[in-house]
């Protein structure tokens, strides 16, 4: 039998049950392989932007906050799995879901880690903090860029329009200017080679 201590136990439980995310495959494909990515893969790459890219938020953030609601944020996809952002039906019973996934998977966790945890995660999804909405950036750039970069593969595959993309996007450009210049260069040019549907 393994020996360690009941707090110790929770948080390695909780940290087994994260493996899960290594299986939940996105819509958006990998740059260098013919598979989509996961959702592990996903948020670490939103970790490393979060750090490397900092500098463009047009608002006061906290970097390591924005790392720490990154890399939680999909954890909630373990139970609720993974919502196409262009899925209506979908998306009309994704927070409840959500929600009671958030339940069940933060509280493995020892309950001050769970507060803490779980309260990351809610900000990140109420985007109303200069960290949530600059995380929200992130997460909306990151699916842009690898789709943008394999040539639109997945906008095809689901015939999405260039107004779709626009839309997910808009509402967060006040928080990075270059970024979001970045963001309608992408989608504009994305439109003109024919990737994304006018």
């Amino acid at each position: 039998m393994i020996d360690m201590n009941e707090r110790l136990c929770k948080q390695i439980n909780f940290v087994l049950e994260l493996d899960k995310m290594k299986n939940l495959y996105r819509q958006t494909y990998v740059l260098h392989e013919d598979r989509k990515e996961n959702d592990a893969e996903h948020s670490w790459h939103l970790a490393v932007m979060a750090l490397l890219l900092s500098e463009y938020a047009d608002k006061e953030i906290d970097t390591v906050k924005v790392m720490k609601m990154v890399l939680l944020h999909d954890i909630v996809e373990i139970d609720a799995g993974d919502t196409y952002c262009y899925d209506s039906e979908g998306n009309s019973t994704k927070a409840e879901r959500e929600e009671n996934a958030a339940q069940r998977i933060f509280g493995l966790l020892p309950h001050d880690q769970k507060d803490i945890f779980y309260g990351l995660w809610r900000e990140f999804e109420d985007c109303k903090t200069n960290e949530a909405r600059f995380a929200a950036v992130l997460d909306r750039l990151q699916p842009l860029m690898l789709n943008y970069t394999k040539k639109g593969i997945s906008w095809k595959e689901h015939d999405i329009y260039k107004e779709q993309v626009m839309n997910r996007n808009k509402d967060y450009f006040g928080e990075s200017e270059e970024l979001a210049k970045l963001i309608k260069s992408v989608i504009v040019d994305a439109a003109s080679k024919g990737w994304l549907k006018i």
